[in-house]
């Protein structure tokens, strides 16, 4: 505990919040908290015993995989901290990459994205474990306020009108089995207990839906070859309108001078654990670039697998909910739950707890109302990355809990028709990379110059290979010499 901290634990504060998990929504929902109720004393609880750096822990189960900060949630994550978070992220090794010019991106049937020398928006590019530590320390070096401890939450206190607190266990005997707090908030992931603490206090009922494509990913880690530092972010992607399953793979530059690779397939199309196989699946794409860079890589780890629901499309409607309870509010993937293939959900947990912040300033912790108010604020947000998100993965084979309506088709055979526009317009590209990057919302999609570039097509022809300049040509060109004859690639060390 900080000198700062111990402060605070002497000083009387006026009130108390809890919030539960320490993920990403939690950290910046008690960074939401910190910045707009400084005398706010928040309790972080987290059932796991989190690591003292950037390491892999069991509750986040996606934590191995592919991750993006994309340009929406970057800007609300910055918004919440008086430190900057993306400066303490690439000091670490992180990556800010440009949608614009920083990306090899292979659209699903209509060739190569260009890249623009306007740049677009931003994402940060690093390790789960990297982006959670540095998030963590950034909260707890800013907020003295915040104490951080593990305990599992059972259950609330209070009953449908109002909660006053949560029920744990497996704490530190000082904290109790009861946290008396004067606001909740659930940002515990895809595993909340939510739905079971509501109906302990009467509430029943929440709306619920899910769908699952059956993606897998499988994920390795390469050391960037020597000369390939800046090689851009390579990425082919899934095809959602063919009928097949959807089979993608990408190269994200990750600190530590790293390449993380993962592939991804649905339903009927999952790709291989065993190293052979893996970079089989990645040359038997669309274009077998991904492959061809990693064949002459050096292969730093196994590849790891993770299937199930940990990959589904999941909402829970609260703010439908015909009653509910003050000072309750969900946020994160407690509140919805996307296919990590599209990379939103870090974004909309920020988003909305930006919501939270915003209705605090304005109204304050006490009024009537809050609860709701972020809800259907946070919301919004969901709503957004669900649309992506669900109106891509009903398309697959094979998936369950729904399938394409005629809103569905629609929505895809504009889809279809913009992303082929943004092959050579950049009027097209500017409208997807904006609501893919959560920096807008689907309506952006609709505006007159996106409506025309979709109607009109691409202004350029489209080009069938990866638009690189001659040193990055070298590169790929080197490295794809070893597809002629690879050789098992085990882990080094």
């Amino acid at each position: 505990m900080t000198p700062a901290q111990e402060h605070y634990k002497e000083k009387q504060l006026s009130h108390r919040a809890v919030v539960v998990g320490a993920g990403i929504a939690g950290l910046v929902a008690a960074a939401a908290l910190a910045r707009a109720e400084p005398t706010l004393r928040i309790v972080l609880l987290d059932r796991d015993e989190l690591p003292e750096g950037p390491e892999n822990r069991r509750g986040v189960p996606q934590g191995q995989h592919a991750h993006l900060l994309m340009a929406g949630g970057l800007s609300a994550l910055e918004s919440l901290f008086p430190v900057s978070v993306q400066d303490r992220l690439l000091a670490a090794g992180a990556h800010r990459i440009a949608l614009g010019n920083g990306m090899l991106a292979r659209t699903p049937d209509s060739g190569w994205m260009r890249r623009w020398r306007w740049n677009g928006p931003h994402m940060i590019t690093c390790t789960r474990a990297l982006l959670d530590w540095v998030v963590r320390q950034a909260l707890l070096d800013s907020a003295p306020n915040v104490s951080l401890h593990r305990a599992t939450v059972d259950g609330l206190l209070g009953d449908a009108e109002r909660v006053h607190g949560v029920r744990i266990s497996g704490a530190d005997p000082a904290l109790g089995s009861e946290v008396k707090a004067d606001l909740v908030i659930d940002a515990s992931g895809r595993g909340s207990g939510s739905l079971k603490w509501l109906s302990g206090i009467g509430i029943d009922g929440v709306e619920e839906t899910r769908l699952d494509s059956g993606l897998t990913n499988a994920t390795r880690i390469y050391r960037t070859p020597a000369g390939a530092e800046s090689f851009p972010l390579t990425v082919v992607q899934a095809n959602p309108y063919d009928g097949r399953p959807g089979r993608s793979a990408m190269v994200l530059p990750i600190e530590g001078n790293r390449w993380m690779v993962s592939a991804g397939g649905t339903r009927g199309g999952e790709p291989p654990h065993d190293p052979e196989g893996f970079l089989r699946y990645t040359l038997s794409l669309p274009h077998p670039i991904v492959g061809q860079l990693i064949s002459g890589a050096e292969a730093l780890t196994d590849v790891v697998v993770s299937r199930g629901r940990s990959t589904c499309n999941a909402r829970r409607y609260f703010e439908r909910a015909t009653r509910w309870p003050e000072r309750f509010i969900v946020l994160g993937d407690a509140l919805a739950t996307f296919n990590p293939a599209y990379g939103q959900g870090m974004s909309v947990a920020a988003l909305g707890a930006r919501v939270l912040a915003r209705e605090l300033r304005q109204h304050g912790l006490t009024s009537p109302g809050l609860s709701r108010r972020v809800l259907h604020g946070a919301a919004r947000h969901v709503d957004t990355a669900w649309a992506t998100a669900v109106g891509m993965d009903v398309l697959y084979p094979g998936v369950l809990g729904g399938e394409p309506g005629l809103t569905d088709r629609v929505a895809a055979r504009y889809a279809r028709r913009l992303t082929r526009a943004a092959t050579g317009s950049l009027d097209a590209a500017a409208a997807l990379w904006d609501v893919t990057s959560l920096r807008a919302s689907p309506a952006r999609v609709l505006r007159p110059k996106a409506l025309l570039a979709a109607a009109t097509g691409p202004l350029l022809p489209p080009i069938s290979e990866p638009p690189l300049s001659p040193s990055e040509r070298e590169v790929l060109d080197r490295l794809k010499k070893n597809v002629e004859s690879p050789v098992t690639s085990r882990p080094a060390g």
